[in-house]
């Protein structure tokens, strides 16, 4: 049970429904996350320009003669004995908010609080940035932020005293930041909570939008198990509404296609395979049972008269070379199934032929030979094959034609790329039956015939190899009572 029970966390984590939904969960998560920190820092600053402004506001709101007690400012007169009075003339504290600092700054750099006890205490610059604020223009733009004596941090703004032409000073107003910052934190907290939420509710609706959208995948995966080398006609929906899971469907089509020709071939191969065992174990039976008989008789005495041995011995004979022709043409066949080697060279197939019509004459006996050659046709090709292939169709028709009345034409012809070689004869033709079986292997097609006159049934196919093994194509046609004709097709030299 434990180990079902693993097996079973194990496939959820490594399915593609819970990987989609936690890697979903986790891009959304992230995204909000950096919602979050943009929020945050976006609304501090926010926060702070706003109250900046407001505090800005605030100190140009305060009255000068608050800040300054001079009965000569008006007069601009700035005598270094009025500057000193000035100074001993301007206010204590007086600010009573508790979480504010104010606190003025002399043109010398004299820092002076005004800031009364429930207030603040105001942080403090050193003299060569009050200096500098001083000389600057931009000094009602923006804020700082500096740490007091108490380590508090305050948000500073800063103004001129008096008018901008004959400024007098600085005035220096603080606000602590702790309650923003208590409010940033609020806000981050409800960010917080509303993300979980939205994750949860996020979790809750991509658990069935999912389930469904997997659906097409799944049904595919019971398909697949359903398909077995005995049952390839199973096929998938290739318009499931969508694309991936559409073509992935398309391609399993396919696939599944391809292996069901493949099994068919493969089958129709064995089949082909023991069908060629049984005719070759029966046709290498035959003269070895021959064979045996004819040794029996012997050894019964028949081998002292001479006439009977002498008869023996010639049955023997004939049936040792049918038997050596067809180990020859199974052993030949076998190399033509696997890859062939072949010593190709660019031949004259119109000379080949003439070369061999003497020996074609002769076959024929006393039917009438009718060749139609075009000169100068070459091929790229082993010759001796090409002399197998016209020696066997050769032997075909002489094989079915009368000795008397029957006709065997040879025509060689060319065209752009191929070049056509058939063999005519006017012989009792084949049936569309026997035509469909023709080139398979220890067919006969007129089972009348004797296995010495009619052979085993292999010419036609080794024929069909050698001519494929050029890389051309051979075909027949036939009318019943008209005759038959083979048709080699090959590719001219210079065009393979």
């Amino acid at each position: 049970m434990k180990a079902g029970g693993k097996s079973r966390r194990k496939y959820a984590l490594r399915s593609l429904r819970s990987q989609l939904l936690a890697r979903t969960l986790l891009i959304l998560a992230l995204l909000l996350v950096l919602i979050g920190f943009l929020q945050y820092f976006l609304m501090k600053d926010f926060l702070y320009r706003s109250r900046a402004e407001a505090m800005d506001t605030q100190l140009n709101s305060i009255p000068a003669d608050l800040l300054i007690k001079d009965s000569q400012e008006q007069s601009g007169v700035t005598a270094p004995q009025e500057q000193t009075n000035r100074r001993n003339n301007r206010p204590g504290p007086f600010l009573f908010w508790p979480d504010m600092s104010l606190a003025s700054i002399d043109t010398d750099g004299t820092f002076q609080s005004l800031s009364n006890e429930n207030g603040l205490k105001p942080p403090r610059l050193t003299t060569e940035q009050y200096h500098a604020m001083q000389q600057s223009k931009r000094m009602r733009h923006g804020y700082q932020l500096i740490t007091d004596a108490q380590g508090k941090e305050q948000l500073v703004v800063f103004r001129p005293l008096g008018p901008p032409d004959r400024s007098s000073g600085l005035l220096q107003m603080g606000v602590s930041t702790t309650s923003m910052q208590e409010q940033l934190i609020n806000q981050l907290r409800t960010f917080i909570l509303l993300s979980l939420i939205a994750l949860a509710i996020g979790l809750a609706l991509m658990l069935p939008v999912l389930r469904r959208t997997l659906v097409p995948l799944s049904r595919m995966v019971e398909a697949v198990k359903r398909i077995d080398a005995g049952n390839l006609a199973e096929r998938f929906d290739a318009e499931q509404g969508q694309y991936e899971v559409d073509r992935l469907a398309v391609s399993f089509n396919g696939m599944l296609e391809r292996l069901e020709h493949s099994f068919a071939a493969e089958r129709e191969l064995q089949m082909q395979m023991r069908r060629f065992i049984a005719d070759a174990s029966h046709e290498l039976r035959t003269p070895l049972t021959s064979i045996h008989g004819f040794l029996e008789v012997l050894l019964r005495g028949a081998a002292s008269n001479p006439k009977q041995l002498l008869s023996a011995l010639e049955s023997m004979y004939g049936e040792s070379k049918r038997m050596n022709k067809l180990v020859s043409d199974l052993l030949l066949l076998a190399k033509l199934d696997r890859t062939p080697e072949l010593k190709l060279e660019d031949i004259s197939l119109d000379a080949l032929l003439l070369e061999m019509k003497p020996q074609l004459l002769m076959l024929a006996g006393t039917r009438k030979v009718v060749f139609d050659m075009t000169a100068g046709i070459r091929i790229l090709a082993e010759g001796d094959k090409i002399k197998q292939v016209v020696l066997n169709l050769f032997h075909n028709a002489v094989q079915h034609t009368d000795l008397e009345r029957g006709v065997i034409q040879v025509n060689l012809s060319a065209g752009k790329k191929l070049v056509d070689i058939q063999i005519r004869d006017n012989g009792p033709g084949m049936s569309k039956e026997q035509l469909e079986r023709i080139f398979e292997r220890f067919y006969r097609g007129d089972e009348s015939r004797t296995r010495s006159s009619g052979g085993a049934g292999l010419g036609l196919a080794i024929t069909q190899s050698i001519v494929e093994a050029h890389g051309g194509n051979i075909t027949a046609e036939s009318t019943p009572g008209t005759g038959s004709v083979f048709k080699v097709t090959l590719p001219l030299a210079g065009t393979v």
